[in-house]
């Protein structure tokens, strides 16, 4: 791995977005896993629900790493039911200090009915001040093309994410159009 992929956790791999707009949110994920130029596989499944269905996640980084994680912000959910910033801050010390988990290199996207977080290794638990979130490789290009669609009044939340990940999918070729979705 080169030094500037390991600098940017997640970044060659997938594209994942959350958008958040009258009372839903929606987060969506496409299905490609690359190793290196190589696609392996074209219909992963990267966004999951957790906590009985009230929870979704994205996750941008490798695949066990992402079970490894999902497992431990399940454990945290339970711990603290009903207080996803509190669990989620809770998973981010530990991935920041234990010596096994701050060997993974990821990004997460996590949210509820109320709240949307993105979380990495290095600590962060950011609500951004506008809804949406773009992760992975592609997640610029989706976070960009959902701003700009936000305020079209014809397009719910669910719309705009998925438009915003086939032009996402147009542009990066670590992103493919077998888009999953999930929405609370």
């Amino acid at each position: 791995m080169s030094e500037t992929t390991s600098n940017f956790p997640g970044w060659h791999a997938t594209t994942i977005i959350s958008v958040r707009k009258g009372k839903d949110v929606v987060v969506a994920g496409d299905g490609q896993v690359s190793m290196g130029d190589t696609i392996l596989k074209s219909n992963a499944k990267k966004v999951r629900r957790l906590g009985k269905g009230e929870i979704i996640t994205g996750f941008a980084g490798a695949t066990a790493d992402a079970f490894t994680l999902f497992e431990r912000l399940e454990a945290k959910l339970e711990a603290h039911p009903g207080q996803l910033t509190r669990a989620c801050v809770e998973l981010a010390k530990d991935w920041r200090t234990d010596k096994y988990l701050r060997r993974l290199e990821a990004l997460m996207i996590v949210c509820d009915k109320d709240t949307s977080l993105i979380m990495s290794g290095t600590g962060d638990v950011v609500e951004p001040e506008d809804g949406i979130i773009g992760i992975g490789s592609g997640g610029n290009y989706a976070l960009s093309a959902a701003r700009a669609l936000y305020d079209q009044k014809n397009m719910n939340a669910e719309d705009i994410a998925k438009k915003a990940m086939e032009i996402a999918a147009g542009i990066c070729v670590y992103t493919n159009d077998n888009i999953v979705v999930e929405k609370l």
